[in-house]
């Protein structure tokens, strides 16, 4: 069985990001420095190019750190008896 290469990174420029992202181009290139997205800067003068599959990546942390946030503000307005599932519940829905 031939071994088939990995497909080549895609790099798209920060506005192509911005625009996915609702950000303005200064805040993408900023998660870039900061290396929330890999990127890398290319040709003269040097332009940001973004790796497509890091602004993925992104998304999904974002996403992930989104729900943990909302289970924790979600444990911690539960009463205890709502958490032990006996009781009087405080806050009924």
């Amino acid at each position: 069985m031939p071994d088939t290469p990995p497909a080549p990174e895609r790099f798209v420029t920060p506005a192509e990001v911005a625009e996915v992202l609702g950000l303005s181009v200064d805040e993408v290139v900023a998660l870039a420095i900061e290396g929330q997205l890999r990127g890398v800067r290319v040709g003269t003068p040097a332009r940001w190019r973004i790796a497509e599959d890091s602004v993925a990546a992104y998304l999904d942390e974002q996403t992930e750190q989104t729900r943990r946030m909302a289970l924790w503000r979600q444990s911690n307005a539960a009463s205890f008896p709502e958490l032990w599932g006996t009781g009087e519940v405080r806050r009924p829905d």
